[in-house]
């Protein structure tokens, strides 16, 4: 049977000097069977007390974690059968990598024979195998982060949380790690929970992801929705490369707005959003909103007509793709144009011009009174 886990309404407050914060704020969502979920946002966003109140391992001010139908919400972190990886390898230095994966269930007092069992069958799935005599100083940190996951799934159990595994790795470390355990969990096929602030990471190993910000979850669902479909500036903006540009809006139904950008002839917008009121006030005087378009849904060629004028700051050449920053009056701030080839006489320091189809622009419009 596929597990089920739901979070309902949670929340965390802190007591502080200052008076209580709240670190989570009601937040719910759920998966199923071997979803691998991913939890995202920046330092302090509430993901990690989150990820730590479903372990067990924080107490829950309101709200309910229920897995399979039960409300584990008074049970300890030892009754859920949780497997838990942290950024912190916290191997044990003086016992060796079979030692440190068989100490949990040394604890547990399983017998000998089945403690061997299960952490051979680990340490072969991690390619751990031929180092369990070692100890952590011979190996390297990619190992040593496989030892510490060999360490969680020793307990054979219905959910792995992992909060930063691959803070401490290098980047290139941290690329191979990733879809090791990717490729580890589908094997496994164990439902996941993933912390990182990494929003690329994210992206490259979830099957979905939940977008938190200020203890909030401002958006949950597969990585490529989230992207292509924002639903408020904050998550536009922190999943990948956003430009905005400001707009105003000439006319609007229920299904479209005709809009204008200042240097652009006014076209038709068929996705919109309409933003709260904390999200509203980002919107500059003297525009009703503003619109995203994505660095790969922009084109740029020589010249000044028929687009929006821009001037070209910088370009990189990056592989795959040439990347062009640009200033221009009608975005925000500095706006980036990902091209699949060079744009003939575009250089540093020329003018250009910037062009997009409607249907790639996303139109976010101020909350109306």
């Amino acid at each position: 049977m596929a597990h089920q886990l739901a979070i309902e309404s949670l929340t965390k407050n802190f007591q502080t000097a200052e008076g209580p914060v709240t670190a989570v704020d009601n937040v719910s969502f759920g998966i199923g069977g071997d979803d691998f979920f991913t939890m995202l946002g920046p330092s302090g966003c509430g993901k990690t007390t989150t990820l730590r109140m479903i372990a067990g391992l924080e107490s829950i001010t309101s709200g309910r974690v229920v897995f399979d139908g039960r409300d584990f919400t008074r049970v300890s972190a030892f009754q859920r059968g949780i497997g838990m990886v942290f950024q912190s390898y916290a191997l044990f230095p003086h016992m060796t990598v079979f030692e440190n994966a068989a100490y949990g269930l040394r604890v547990r007092q399983l017998g000998e024979n089945e403690i061997k069992t299960r952490v051979q069958r680990s340490l072969d799935k991690l390619g751990l195998g031929g180092l369990a005599q070692r100890h952590p100083s011979d190996l390297s940190g990619g190992q040593q982060q496989r030892v510490s996951i060999a360490r969680a799934l020793v307990y054979e159990p219905t959910m792995l949380l992992l909060d930063e595994p691959l803070a401490n790795l290098d980047a290139k470390l941290r690329v191979q790690m990733r879809e090791e355990i990717r490729r580890i969990q589908k094997d496994l096929g164990i439902m996941t929970i993933y912390v990182t602030h990494d929003q690329e990471e994210a992206m490259s190993v979830s099957d979905r992801i939940g977008v938190f910000d200020r203890g909030r979850l401002r958006q949950f669902g597969a990585p490529s929705e989230v992207y292509a479909d924002p639903r408020s500036l904050f998550v536009a903006d922190f999943i990948g490369k956003a430009n905005f540009l400001k707009v105003g809006i000439q006319a609007a139904d229920r299904n479209s707005a005709k809009v204008a950008v200042r240097g652009y002839a006014p076209f038709a917008v068929a996705r919109s959003v309409t933003l709260d009121s904390e999200e509203s006030v980002e919107i500059p005087a003297g525009s009703d909103g503003l619109l995203l378009v994505r660095p790969e849904h922009l084109e740029i060629a020589a010249g000044v007509e028929g687009g929006l004028p821009c001037r070209v700051r910088r370009i990189q050449v990056l592989g795959s793709f040439i990347r062009y920053i640009v200033e221009c009056d009608a975005a925000t701030r500095e706006v980036t144009v990902d091209a699949r080839r060079a744009a003939p006489g575009v250089s540093e320091g020329s003018n250009a011009n910037l062009g997009f189809a409607a249907e790639d622009a996303l139109l976010f419009a101020r909350k109306r009174p």
